[in-house]
């Protein structure tokens, strides 16, 4: 097959999640033996076509004027597209929430719209607005998509009820863990009573609520200290980062003990995860929450959210623990519970493990994106299988 993914995040100019995501998935798809494209626009970048082992990276130049930069950018992006389907054959082209607002009706090839948490889901999720000409955008992005996949069940309900869309089918498909690089680590050993953090330093990732919870696990042991890793998050209008917002807000007895490392090299993640006791992620919404995978991968005892998607991801008791984080105290008995707990971890770790392997790794997950992919290639008038020659970057990207 040829597989077009819509991607504006695509590593290395810039690394969010849902390039990560991507690249992850697309390099596993090429060493299936499929071909993979992925088409994205990119500000302070000039036009060019990169090859990323085996995956064809088209980066499209941001040049719309302000104000209208993401219509007419968006423009672009499907010209682009259309070219691809129009010269070489598509048989699929897949991307999130937005991507499809402006797809041409005769594009010549099934969309795939795959809800990692969009406009809709992450304003009811933070208690805000939406904002009028994005809500828009992505009910019309749904609307024109055939087909609907999402990582979890709970962003798929939750994002389908809130769109007025429910009675439209889905494929569940999480996104993967690289579980050769997120493993059990014997040469590194567990620094006692360390607890790790890791996730984006915002209010909706619990961090507020684990340094709170502190001083109560600190009463039942002692040790007790917690790392916090991960990139920060800064206010849009004070621009104050939220690290600093927490150390002029917390208790300074909730404080003691706690460190801020900032984003940690993804490379260096696993050994940070594998220096702990307990890991604990206790977010207030997520979407799928990949640190609880890797956390799961890396065969560490994790204390997980019990909100949003938690229960879907990590089984309570097996391999992890949950707590509704907004409650302190039963966050701090179930960290406390592990840190006393040694036989505990070490069950709950095995576990994990064995279910990240089963559930989150790259072999799996693409495989069942294969089989999704597959399903939907030949439905009703979608794409075709080409034949057609491949032709070089500037006769498609111009």
């Amino acid at each position: 097959m040829h597989i077009v993914f819509l991607c504006n995040e695509y590593p290395a100019p810039v690394r969010g999640g849902i390039g990560a995501f991507t690249q992850t998935l697309a390099r596993q798809l090429v060493a299936h033996g499929h071909r993979v494209s992925v088409v994205g626009v990119y500000r302070n970048s000039c036009t060019r076509e990169e090859n990323d082992e085996g995956v064809r990276v088209l980066r499209i130049a941001s040049r719309g004027p302000a104000g209208i930069r993401a219509i007419v950018d968006n423009h672009t992006l499907w010209q682009v597209v259309d070219a691809l389907v129009k010269t070489e054959g598509v048989d699929v082209i897949d991307g999130p929430e937005m991507s499809f607002w402006n797809a041409p009706r005769s594009i010549g090839a099934p969309c795939s719209l795959r809800m990692n948490g969009g406009h809709h889901f992450f304003s009811a999720a933070e208690g805000r607005r939406t904002r009028p000409l994005r809500a828009r955008l992505e009910q019309r992005s749904f609307k024109r998509a055939e087909h609907l996949c999402a990582v979890t069940n709970f962003v798929a309900t939750r994002t389908l009820d809130l769109l007025g869309y429910s009675a439209r089918p889905i494929e569940i498909l999480h996104n993967p863990v690289d579980t050769r690089r997120f493993r059990p680590r014997p040469d590194v050993q567990a620094v006692p009573g360390r607890i790790v953090f890791l996730g984006t330093v915002c209010e909706k990732k619990g961090i507020r609520h684990l340094i709170e919870a502190l001083p109560r696990i600190r009463r039942e042991v002692p040790n007790a200290h917690l790392i916090v890793a991960g990139p920060e998050w800064f206010d849009a209008d004070s621009g104050d980062s939220y690290t600093r917002h927490l150390l002029r807000t917390c208790n300074p007895e909730a404080l003691v003990g706690v460190k801020f490392v900032g984003a940690v090299d993804h490379d260096a993640v696993p050994a940070l995860l594998a220096s702990a006791e307990v890991c604990a992620c206790p977010s207030l919404m997520e979407s799928q929450g990949i640190a609880w995978a890797e956390v799961m991968a890396t065969g560490r005892a994790l204390v997980a959210s019990s909100l949003g998607p938690g229960p879907e991801v990590v089984r309570d008791g097996v391999t992890g623990l949950l707590c509704d984080p907004r409650d302190a105290s039963t966050l701090a008995d179930q960290v406390s519970r592990l840190l006393r707990n040694r036989e505990l971890r070490h069950r709950l770790g095995q576990c994990a493990r064995a279910e990240a392997e089963a559930r989150f790794s790259v072999t799996a997950i693409a495989t069942k994106n294969e089989m999704w992919f597959e399903s939907i290639a030949w439905r009703g008038q979608g794409g075709f299988r080409a034949t057609a020659h491949r032709t070089s970057a500037n006769a498609v990207i111009g």
